[in-house]
């Protein structure tokens, strides 16, 4: 019989998922949580084989209670049930240890094979959740820019001058042009506009 734990904010959506399981001759659902800390509490004191995290709810998002719980516990797998399907909640919630990431419009059946692949070690992701992972691979990593590089760019995307960042950041304006100028070639562009365009599609501002 393979024990799962729901983590879900909302008490619908865990009674569907609570029917749906415990329907299957295998599946038994052992409790429910209905925030992330609360998940951590449980999935410790209970060592669910599987536990069902949904990403974003209160008292702590999904990535970290599935981090906690990994670091602290083992033989216990977290599978992500969500409905963000966002390249960023998908490569956190992977780096963070989930076995899984499946988006809440799979089927019953979908659902309870998902579980079981995971409880045997495998992992399952959704074929969406799939393909972005494979784009993130297949693209290239996007530039590092330096802490103050940053800090420029993202005071050039408020509408400041140089002069303006100079006086703010208490650099001079030869050195405002510097960090821009370093900024450009890591960011393959040749002016402001392309600088922050680039950056904010690359999640750096």
């Amino acid at each position: 019989m393979i024990r799962i734990l729901l983590v879900d904010d909302h008490p619908v959506v865990r009674m569907g998922l609570r029917g749906m399981l415990d329907a299957e001759p295998d599946l038994t659902v052992i409790g429910e949580a209905s925030s992330g800390a609360e998940g951590v509490e449980l999935a410790l004191a209970e060592r669910p084989d599987i536990v069902l995290m949904d990403l974003r709810m209160p008292g702590g998002d999904g990535v970290d209670a599935t981090s906690r719980i990994l670091s602290a516990s083992t033989g216990v797998r977290v599978m992500v049930l969500t409905t963000y399907e966002s390249d960023r909640d998908i490569l956190r919630a992977i780096e963070a240890g989930a076995s899984g990431y499946l988006l809440k419009d799979a089927s019953p059946a979908e659902l309870a094979d998902a579980v079981r692949a995971a409880a045997r070690g495998e992992t399952v992701l959704a074929p969406s959740v799939a393909s972005t992972l494979v784009r993130q691979v297949r693209s290239p990593a996007p530039p590092a820019l330096s802490a103050r590089e940053t800090e420029v760019l993202r005071l050039v995307a408020g509408g400041l001058t140089n002069a303006e960042i100079g006086k703010r950041l208490f650099i001079s304006e030869a050195t405002v042009k510097t960090h821009l100028l370093r900024a450009f070639n890591k960011l393959d562009v040749a002016d402001r506009t392309a600088a922050v365009t680039t950056a904010m599609r690359h999640g750096l501002l």
